[in-house]
């Protein structure tokens, strides 16, 4: 896989982050979600960060990405920017 496409969540602690993905296991809208919590600017496009390929997002953001498969919701990831649920939207 050379690309995905992948919206996420952002916030603070890993806590949170778990609330968040509770609350996509009982039936949230991840987008609606996104924007409701994540701290990241994405979240007025549901989240959406678009189509990335290598070399592009911190490392163990991408290694989630990357090891994930379409349609997965991941996480919590923990990078230096606070804690991500990612969701990959697509692969290339």
């Amino acid at each position: 896989m050379n690309k995905v496409n992948a919206s996420h969540i952002l916030v603070k602690t890993k806590e949170e982050a778990e609330l968040c993905l509770n609350l996509l296991k009982v039936g949230k809208n991840f987008e609606e979600l996104a924007g409701e919590k994540s701290l990241c600017p994405s979240k007025k496009r549901g989240g959406s960060l678009g189509w990335f390929g290598r070399g592009k997002m911190v490392r163990e953001f991408e290694q989630a990405c990357f090891s994930g498969k379409k349609g997965v919701i991941v996480g919590p990831i923990k990078t230096q920017f606070g804690c991500h649920i990612i969701k990959i939207n697509d692969t290339e």
